[in-house]
């Protein structure tokens, strides 16, 4: 399969990589990969093989004060450049490296770098609402795999109507499903927005808002960059009032393709708008219960889904979808990430 490969890409939530803790390993485009950090706090990401006998690395430990891999197989040692630093057989240290990835943490996200052009930073997008000095409450950082291609998850985040039918009552109702819906290009954003009015609050968004079950307008903006990074603002407030007397969230949907078939989803989300009336265990049972339905949401209902379209696809791959209007958003990204495909390999070649 052909990725975009100069992009950025998460490979786990920053909390998931201690200094003291194990070699993390790692599957991004098909590449395997073992991560570990590095005693200045940095990043560090190899491929996940030992050049020797071919065995991966993250089976390994660190040593030297966490400065080195170990091989487990015969103990030969690499830095976090991938050079091989020591050879326990011999005072010969072979001539081998490892291939390595550029890495950094940003947004309590770390990042990986698959291409072979210069790492563009500038092209991590904003998610600064997860920073821990953002001022939000934050859900719980979580992640789950989806045994489908990246691209069709992608396709469910940026067409929402589904939520009134696949998320019925946690997040929208049926009664609810039209919408006012534009797309916009911003930079390298692009915004799907939807907007309805005058409609029943499902559970999520009510107990985000007021909790009493009376109709709200809704605005749902789902912000997508290539390849495969989206964010959604949703926010409830009063019918015939403004966003700004109303409440929502923030949410970080970040997809990493494992393989063809597989993605890597890692999501959290933080609470925005008026104040939240209750004490700090109300709020914190609040957020609870956001981190609770949003998984389900996601691994209960989406996933399902996702993975039996993902079949279906395998079994006919000539198959075309019937597009409908609410289908814009996912065709517009799906033609920017073909561009940019195409002009990278043209470039290679």
């Amino acid at each position: 399969m052909t990725y975009l490969r100069n992009a950025w890409y998460v490979a786990m939530w920053a909390e998931t990589l201690d200094a003291d803790g194990p070699l993390v390993s790692r599957t991004l485009l098909d590449e395997d990969m073992v991560l570990f950090r590095r005693p200045d706090g940095g990043i560090a990401a190899l491929e996940d093989v030992c050049p020797h006998r071919f065995a991966p690395l993250h089976m390994g430990k660190l040593v030297e004060d966490g400065r080195n891999i170990r091989c487990p197989y015969h103990g030969l040692e690499f830095d976090a450049s991938g050079t091989c630093v020591r050879n326990p057989h011999g005072d010969r240290i072979p001539p081998c490296r490892v291939r390595t990835f550029p890495a950094v943490e940003k947004h309590t996200l770390i990042w990986v770098w698959m291409g072979v052009s210069q790492p563009d930073l500038s092209l991590i997008p904003d998610y600064s609402f997860l920073d821990p000095d953002s001022g939000y409450q934050i859900s719980k950082r979580d992640h789950v795999t989806m045994r489908s291609n990246y691209r069709l998850v992608a396709n469910n985040l940026l067409d929402l109507s589904h939520a009134a039918y696949l998320h019925e009552g946690i997040l929208a109702y049926p009664e609810s499903v039209r919408a006012e819906i534009s797309v916009r290009e911003e930079g390298n954003y692009v915004y799907v927005e939807r907007n309805r009015t005058n409609v029943k609050p499902a559970l999520l968004p009510d107990l985000l808002f007021r909790g009493d079950g009376q109709p709200v307008d809704v605005m749902t903006v789902m912000r997508w960059s290539a390849p495969c990074h989206l964010m959604n603002d949703n926010m409830t407030f009063p019918v015939g009032g403004r966003i700004e007397e109303g409440a929502g969230l923030y949410g970080a949907h970040i997809l990493t393709p494992v393989t063809e078939t597989s993605t890597l989803y890692h999501f959290a989300a933080a609470r925005r708008g008026v104040p939240f009336e209750g004490d700090e265990q109300t709020a914190a049972e609040v957020r609870k219960k956001m981190s609770e339905l949003r998984r389900i949401a996601f691994e209960e209902q989406d996933e399902p889904i996702v993975e039996a379209q993902q079949r279906y696809l395998l079994k006919h791959p000539e198959a075309k979808p019937v597009l409908l209007k609410i289908d814009t958003g996912p065709a517009r990204c799906n033609r920017i990430l073909d561009k940019l495909i195409s002009a990278e390999t043209q470039h290679e070649q």
